[in-house]
């Protein structure tokens, strides 16, 4: 697809990073059907029939993106993340510097690039980040993306307040997803079943579900909604079923 910069009166310009898979993907197809315009920035773009794309293969740890984003943004999906599980006494220091580069140093990076954009948004613009259930609720293996998505809930509070009233900023905070990168967890009937039961609402997420919160902050319809952490997980991180 084209990275000519498009400018629609009345639609509301969305950027979207890691929309080729999973999540960002379940997102991208939830709101290409609306009156919006979709800046879509990965790695490895996939193709959507849809007329209100325009995608990019770049890395925002590694390249300048200012010159691909439109002159005004009024939401931003920051999507990228990891899943390294393994007791800590296996983890590298370099394990959680990299969980920390790719969760939260590349939302901050997206964000630098995107503020001048926000600011210019007629109403106020939209930021939707991603954590994890395991930051709230502590869980075996978990303490390299742990400590890396506790940073974006840091920085997700931080900026909400900093930027108020201009520009919204919430986290979704999902349980284990169905997605490519948590097929190792779900890649048998045994685990897929284990982990369904473990959720009160006895299923695991699908991108879906996620999706639709995505969709719904970056709306008007969230206009009275910032500086929350939004848990999508079948209840687990709330609910004790007896």
């Amino acid at each position: 697809m084209s990275n000519k910069k498009v400018v629609m009166s009345n639609t509301k310009n969305i950027l979207i990073v890691g929309g080729s898979s999973g999540i960002g993907k379940a997102i991208v197809e939830q709101l290409s059907q609306e009156s919006v315009h979709l800046y879509l920035l990965s790695r490895s773009p996939q193709e959507f029939n849809a007329s209100n794309i325009t995608a990019s293969s770049q890395n925002v740890l590694q390249e300048d993106i200012a010159d691909f984003l439109p002159d005004v943004l009024d939401g931003v999906v920051y999507c990228p993340g990891s899943i390294h599980l393994r007791p800590f006494h296996q983890f590298k220091e370099q394990d959680f510097l990299d969980d920390l580069n790719v969760n939260l140093m590349g939302a901050v990076r997206t964000l630098q690039a995107a503020l001048p954009r926000l600011k210019k948004a007629e109403s106020p613009a939209s930021v939707v980040l991603f954590s994890t259930i395991a930051v709230q609720t502590g869980m075996p293996y978990h303490a390299s993306v742990a400590s890396a998505k506790g940073a974006v809930e840091g920085l997700t509070r931080s900026l909400a307040a900093e930027w108020a009233p201009r520009i919204r900023v919430n986290a979704i905070a999902p349980s284990l997803t169905d997605t490519p990168m948590s097929a190792q967890l779900l890649s048998n009937e045994k685990k897929q079943q284990a982990s369904a039961e473990r959720h009160p609402l006895k299923r695991y997420g699908k991108p879906e579900d996620i999706a639709e919160m995505a969709a719904f902050l970056l709306s008007d319809k969230a206009s009275w909604i910032s500086g929350q952490i939004i848990h999508i997980d079948g209840g687990l991180s709330s609910l004790k079923p007896l």
